[in-house]
């Protein structure tokens, strides 16, 4: 094997990115070194290509960029546990704890409070090779096809977002139309909503969402009584708001189709701090609101491996292009434009 690989990398404080030929990683006593099957662009990885406020004030390049993949286990550092072998196709929990304090010590690994987050805060997985550490590997069946592999760190924030959320029984409406709002409607389903409303912008992203499991897509730029009608539809308003949006007019729009006493669980996040009207949205309503981030370490892979070991899920429509590794440059363009929708990216490298 060769000492050096090819990886996408963010190496100056600007939009873009460049494909570079770097050294293969070392691995730490703790980490293994994984040859990339797969990896899908994120949200985040947009962002950090674009270069935008929130980027700019949290990297610092140079950096290897990207944190959804699978790959093989080529190599096992000493301090290893043996959990992870040789061989193993695995997919990465992308928060990185310290297994010391008080959030790791009582079973909260995901909101660690010294926090790294793999390809923002470490060198991440858009390469031919990454050095990772060991306790955010995920053993996968080795007949998982590596596509569906790789996008499971977002199908897990929907699985946390849902399951945190008790939507048996239940009215659900789910806010957004990207990628994690369409996982969302597919769990949403199978854990028992019993109908589920899909608001967002997109008609090509609200067709997949639909093919998920949303029972009623509203595109809110064509329908201006959509607030009105859920709540006449559903008797007062939907049960459960899942909001994978972030922005004010989607949390306003979440507040008011909302019945009291109901469930709004927040994902999406703000560009910048707006107004809440907390009295009426909350306290008025007696409303229960729930965060969420990332993913639960490990109960939502345990999940998450449930619903796909046992046929539950179809993510593949949520897979909308593919590209080689060496196209890297072609699919960023993609992920980031206005003009062609999408859903998830995915990529394949193939190391030498």
């Amino acid at each position: 094997m060769s000492d050096k690989m090819l990886a996408a990398m963010k190496q100056k404080p600007e939009a873009g990115a460049r494909l570079v030929e770097i050294d293969i990683p070392k691995i730490k006593p703790d980490q293994v070194l994984l040859k990339i099957k797969a990896a899908s662009i994120c949200g985040t990885d947009k962002h950090i290509y674009s270069w935008d406020k929130w980027a700019a004030s949290r990297l610092k390049p140079p950096l290897v960029f990207g944190h959804e993949c699978c790959g093989e286990v080529i190599e096992a550092g000493s301090a290893t546990t043996g959990r992870i072998k040789v061989g193993d196709l695995v997919s990465m929990e992308t928060h990185v704890p310290c297994q010391r304090c008080l959030m790791c010590r009582t079973g909260n690994m995901h909101l660690c409070d010294n926090l790294s987050i793999l390809g923002v805060d470490i060198d991440g997985i858009f390469a031919e090779y990454a050095a990772v550490p060991e306790i955010c590997c995920w053993k996968n069946d080795p007949d998982l096809p590596i596509d569906i592999a790789a996008v499971q760190e977002p199908f897990g924030n929907a699985v946390y977002a849902v399951m945190e959320s008790d939507v048996g029984a239940k009215s659900v409406a789910i806010i957004g139309d990207g990628p994690i709002a369409a996982f969302a409607c597919g769990v949403a389903r199978v854990v028992g909503a019993v109908k589920i409303y899909n608001l967002g912008m997109i008609p090509y992203n609200l067709d997949i969402c639909r093919r998920l499991g949303a029972d009623v897509s509203i595109n809110v730029t064509q329908d201006k009584d959509y607030r009105q009608r859920i709540i006449d539809e559903t008797a007062g308003g939907v049960g459960v708001v899942i909001d994978m949006a972030g922005n004010k007019s989607a949390v306003d729009d979440g507040f008011a189709i909302l019945h009291k006493m109901g469930t709004f669980t927040a994902f999406g996040i703000p560009s910048a701090p707006f107004e809440f009207d907390l009295a009426n949205h909350i306290v008025f309503k007696g409303a229960r609101v729930i965060g969420i981030n990332g993913r639960k370490m490990f109960e939502t892979w345990y999940q998450m491996r449930n619903f796909l070991d046992n046929g539950k899920i179809d993510l593949a429509p949520v897979i909308t292009h593919r590209f080689p590794f060496g196209d890297f440059i072609e699919a960023m363009e993609l992920a980031v434009s206005n003009d062609t929708p999408s859903g998830k990216v995915v990529l394949t490298p193939m190391a030498s």
